[in-house]
């Protein structure tokens, strides 16, 4: 069973949310403050947070932010329905994806469910080219292990950001538009989308510098330029 972590001051929220969780096989654990939320994630064995916007102590665009410098859960934002800048500002910070209040909870499972698929590796039986390991000039990708290397340096990756490197690393030189990595990393549609492919491409460039490997062709989209090495 996943267990899932809510962490939003709604007290009347987590009761009715857990039980409609666990009809997903989810075990979704609430925490009314941000302190309490952070420590829980400390103490490991989640599987996925959501985070409200609206928080007493701090924000959770600032929760975000610390819960990125010490790990890659997959995180989904609650945000105001209609503002757009919380769910870009979200993004930008790590979020994996956000859910617009007021939500149904379907639609937040569903959520979750993707993110949760998203960070586990297909096996090597199902999918071999997936999980073949791809070295390039400075740059090495593991599928299996979902790990980065830099310049011999091992990179923290948010599970969005690996997925998109890793799907222009499988065939690097191609051009991919943002409808195809859209539909290739999300499966199914959100109005920021397509703007999100930005804040995650520019992400990616920040943490792979001083590599200079994602390229975008005007109005076509992106690719990755480096060469590539036997594994």
């Amino acid at each position: 069973m996943h267990r899932i972590l809510l962490i939003d001051d709604d007290a009347q929220l987590g009761g009715p949310l857990a039980a409609y969780f666990a009809r997903f096989d989810m075990q979704l654990v609430c925490a009314l403050r941000p302190g309490a939320g952070l420590e829980l994630i400390r103490q490991g064995g989640l599987d996925a947070a959501i985070l409200d916007v609206m928080l007493p102590e701090m924000d959770g665009f600032a929760l975000c932010r610390l819960i990125r410098k010490e790990s890659d859960i997959p995180i989904i934002m609650l945000t105001a329905r209609g503002e757009v800048m919380d769910r870009v500002v979200g993004l930008e910070l790590g979020a994996d994806d956000y859910v617009p209040k007021p939500f149904e909870p379907r639609e937040l499972v569903a959520r979750v469910q993707t993110v949760l698929r998203r960070r586990v590796a297909p096996p090597a039986a199902i999918a071999p080219p997936d999980t073949a390991r791809l070295v390039f000039d400075g740059l090495v990708l593991d599928p299996v292990t979902r790990s980065v290397q830099r310049q011999g340096e091992l990179l923290e990756l948010t599970s969005t950001e690996f997925d998109l490197l890793h799907l222009l690393a499988r065939e690097a030189g191609r051009v991919f538009s943002r409808d195809d990595i859209l539909s290739r990393l999300r499966g199914h549609e959100a109005e920021l989308y397509t703007r999100a492919v930005d804040i995650v491409v520019s992400r990616l460039r920040k943490k792979l510098e001083p590599l200079d490997c994602i390229k975008t062709l005007r109005n076509a989209g992106y690719s990755l330029a480096l060469g590539r090495r036997p594994a």
